[in-house]
């Protein structure tokens, strides 16, 4: 692994392999990674520095006890009404930046990923399942309700009565489950970073222009009826054969060789 120069956080370790796949590890271990100001200020902060890296994909994880237990209730818990709204927008202001990253991102959770950490992982494009990976959204078990997203992706992951379900009860979700009710894309016994590093792997060998345009395509258009999903998706499909990969995807099958593609 190599570390491009950026700059220094305390909260955040962030490496690049030389696939330009990055990781981004989440480093509170005492706090099992909560959600602190700082955290969610860095992370964004850092996800504006590595955005124009060119990376071909990122892979967001914690540490093996917990990929992030949630918000910092010892932070939060005197809070006004103004400043929790106030943290709220932030963290899903910082969340969006990685929902939007230009490149594909993975989540490889290990252990808790609960409140705002299971809403950091919704943000990923596709979420691993380490064997001992909880997830789940247990805010009404403090008195409030998810203030990242949760009550907006979690009905998009899983469709609408079982989100419900889980934020009403609040109750965890294994790793087991959590592939059951669409969550989580895989479970691993294995290292689930390795397992996570594996796939962006797989996808960084694709053409790197039709990569990132198809999560735009995803990205901005789930939220339209088919017609305008299927008028945006003819456009970014045609901007594809404006591209030099294009061009050297489709020439390396008609002449039976391997595709070099440039990312352009």
């Amino acid at each position: 692994m190599t570390a491009p120069t950026i700059g220094s956080y305390e909260t955040l370790l962030f490496e690049q392999n030389d696939d330009g796949i990055g990781i981004l590890r989440l480093n509170r271990p005492k706090a099992l990674n909560a959600l602190s100001a700082q955290l969610v200020a860095e992370f964004g902060a850092l996800l504006d520095e590595i955005a124009g890296l060119g990376l071909k994909a990122l892979v967001v994880t914690g540490g093996p006890r917990a990929f992030a237990a949630g918000a910092d209730i010892t932070e939060m818990a005197s809070f006004t009404a103004l400043q929790a709204e106030q943290l709220a927008r932030g963290g899903q202001r910082m969340l969006g930046k990685l929902e939007t990253f230009p490149a594909p991102t993975i989540a490889a959770v290990n252990g808790f990923a609960l409140g705002g950490g299971c809403e950091l992982a919704m943000c990923c494009d596709l979420i691993l399942a380490g064997a001992n990976a909880v997830f789940g959204q247990p805010e009404v078990k403090l008195g409030v309700i998810p203030g990242f997203g949760g009550t907006q992706r979690l009905i998009r992951r899983v469709g609408r009565q079982r989100a419900i379900e889980l934020m009403m009860t609040g109750r965890n979700v294994s790793s087991e489950e959590a592939v059951a009710i669409g969550l989580a894309l895989t479970r691993t016994e294995d290292d689930v970073v390795e397992a996570a590093v594996k796939l962006a792997g797989r996808i960084a060998r694709n053409g790197p222009v039709a990569v990132r345009l198809v999560k735009r395509a995803v990205h901005e258009t789930d939220r339209l009826d088919l017609d305008a999903g299927l008028a945006a998706e003819a456009t970014l499909f045609g901007l594809c054969f404006a591209t030099e990969d294009q061009k050297e995807g489709m020439g390396a099958f008609v002449e039976k060789r391997k595709a070099s593609f440039v990312g352009r």
